[in-house]
C-alpha cells in the first residue's frame, strides 16, 4: 500500500495529519506491478494539534478548519483505508501490509500516531518495516527526490500538483512500480512463484 500524508508539521505526535491518500497495488498476469485502486482523504486536525504556519503555507493550505476542504476525522479517513488494505490481504493471503512512501518514516510515523489517537486496535501495516522509495530511486535512478526521480525515471512530473497527498502517492506508486518492474527486468527474484 503506497501511502502519503501531509501535516501541520515534522512532528506526528504533536502536529496535524491533515491529508492522506493511500494507493493499492496489484500484479498483472505478466508479475509486473501497477497501481490500482485510490483512497483519498483530507482529514480535520485532530482536538489539540499543532499547526506550523510555515508547514501550511508549503502544502497550501491557509486554513486547515475551512469547511470547503470536506475534512473528516482521521480516525475514519484510517477506519476506510485499512478497511481497503484488509480486503487486499484477504484476497493475497498475506497477514501485514507494508507502508511504501517517498520517506517512509515520516508517512509510517503520521499514521502510526493517528492509529494510536484513534485507539485503532487492529492496524493492517507492519509495525517498523517500510519501502522507501526515496532510498530505492537513489538506487535505481541515483535520485532521491521525488520529482527529481520521476523525471529520471520519466514519468511525468508536475511541481505545481506536488504536495497534494493524491498526487504524490500517485507518482510514489508509479515509481515504485517502475523500480520493481525493472529490478525483475533485470533478473532479480520473482515477486510471486512460478509454478
Amino acid at each position: 500500500m503506497v501511502i502519503d500524508v501531509e501535516t501541520a508539521g515534522f512532528n506526528c505526535k504533536t502536529d496535524a495529519l491533515l491529508e492522506i491518500c493511500a494507493v493499492t497495488l496489484a500484479m498483472d498476469e505478466n508479475g509486473d506491478l501497477h497501481p490500482a485502486s485510490t483512497l483519498h482523504f483530507q482529514v480535520e486536525p485532530f482536538e489539540g494539534a499543532n499547526l506550523e504556519k510555515e508547514a501550511l503555507d508549503f502544502i497550501g493550505m491557509p486554513d486547515p478548519f475551512s469547511p470547503l476542504r470536506g475534512a473528516i476525522p482521521e480516525s475514519e479517513a484510517l477506519k476506510e483505508i485499512y478497511k481497503l488494505v484488509r480486503k487486499e490481504q484477504k484476497q493475497a493471503e498475506c497477514s501485514r501490509a507494508i507502508i511504501v512512501a517517498h520517506n517512509a518514516a515520516f508517512d509510517h510515523g503520521f499514521v502510526s500516531q493517528a492509529s494510536e489517537r484513534s485507539k485503532l486496535k487492529r492496524v493492517p501495516f507492519h509495525p517498523f518495516a517500510t519501502f522507501d522509495t526515496a532510498t530505492l530511486s537513489g538506487l535505481a535512478f541515483g535520485q532521491t527526490v521525488l520529482a527529481k526521480a520521476c523525471k529520471t525515471a520519466q514519468i511525468e512530473f508536475d511541481n505545481k500538483e506536488a504536495h497534494s497527498a493524491l498526487y504524490d502517492t500517485q507518482k510514489t506508486a508509479e515509481l515504485f512500480c517502475k523500480i520493481v518492474n525493472k529490478w525483475k527486468a533485470l533478473g532479480g527474484w520473482p515477486l510471486i512463484e512460478q509454478d
